[in-house]
């Protein structure tokens, strides 16, 4: 079998296990995901059906399996089986704790199809794979987990939002679009009530989240037109550079690239550090707080000052 032989069972097989996996999908999504030709993917169709796969196309849909039609248990390769290990860790680092119990669950009946040599190694390298916080964020009150609900169901939610510097929380009526994860927090889309438009929200702030029975009042757009339309949006940044001795710069290793880290350079005896961010000064401050007694902000002279004014009043209170 040739090479282009090989690249095209592979690709007609992995369309096989696709179509078992959702309702519909397609042709465009299929070349798109392949990087063929629409035709192509046609053919590959056509051969799956004289192999006696039933499958059916509905205009507007795309293609699906006859209901009902089952395939043997899935036999996957080493590497795949590896990245169920990975792919566990990151949901119990990053998900709320239903969802990574639910996703486990399922884990655990893919894992049963494995051979016995799969399993030994899939063991092995659990305990040797670890993922580390590198922020503050918790997700452990299934506000994920009931987000995924009201964009499936669309129902709309009621959320207490604390914004930054508030004490109080405000009552917020939504109607979720989707979920990302961005600079190590998750964050939502959503249409909100109390300002009639679409806003971003991040989950941490959160502090209460209630289902509704209502459904959606409108049709809304998907996530991905949110999250392009706000990558078009000219953003204001703020060049900062920051001056660090060597010894004491790896301390800016910590949480750097959410406040918009650029470089590092070597200047004698000394690490400049450039930030283009788009965080409010105010916050880049406090962050820069941390480290102010192992370095120095050099410009702009507005961070400086902003550093400053909030040294003067944490000593007015001493």
């Amino acid at each position: 079998m040739s090479e282009l032989d090989v690249k095209k069972f592979n690709r007609i097989l992995s369309i096989y296990v696709q179509l078992q996996s959702r309702n519909w999908i397609t042709a465009q999504q299929f070349a798109d995901r392949y990087q063929v030709s629409v035709r192509t993917i046609y053919r590959d169709i056509k051969a799956l059906e004289n192999s006696g796969v039933p499958i059916y196309n509905e205009q507007g849909k795309g293609f699906a399996l006859v209901e009902g039609y089952k395939i043997p248990p899935t036999i996957f390769t080493k590497d795949e089986a590896y990245s169920f290990v990975i792919a566990e860790k990151l949901m119990e680092k990053y998900a709320d704790k239903k969802m990574s119990f639910n996703f486990s669950s399922a884990l655990h009946k893919m894992k049963a199809v494995l051979r016995s040599s799969e399993k030994e190694n899939v063991a092995l390298i659990e305990d040797q794979f670890l993922i580390f916080d590198t922020a503050s964020n918790e997700t452990s009150n299934e506000v994920l987990s009931i987000l995924l609900e009201s964009v499936v169901s669309k129902k709309q939610i009621e959320i207490l939002y604390q914004k930054p510097g508030e004490n109080k929380a405000d009552k917020r009526l939504l109607e979720p679009i989707g979920i990302f994860y961005e600079n190590d927090y998750w964050y939502f889309i959503a249409f909100c009530y109390l300002r009639n438009n679409y806003r971003q929200f991040r989950i941490d702030r959160v502090k209460q989240i209630v289902n509704t029975e209502v459904s959606f009042n409108r049709e809304h757009k998907p996530l991905d037109y949110f999250l392009n339309a706000k990558k078009q949006v000219e953003v204001i940044k703020t060049t900062v550079k920051i001056l660090a001795p060597k010894k004491s710069a790896h301390y800016f290793n910590w949480d750097r690239n959410t406040y918009g880290f650029v470089s590092e350079k070597e200047l004698n005896d000394k690490m400049e550090l450039t930030f283009e961010t788009t965080t409010h000064l105010q916050y880049f401050a406090r962050w820069f707080l941390m480290f102010a007694a192992e370095a120095e902000i050099t410009e702009p002279l507005e961070l400086r000052q902003i550093v400053a004014d909030l040294l003067q009043k944490a000593i007015e209170k001493m």
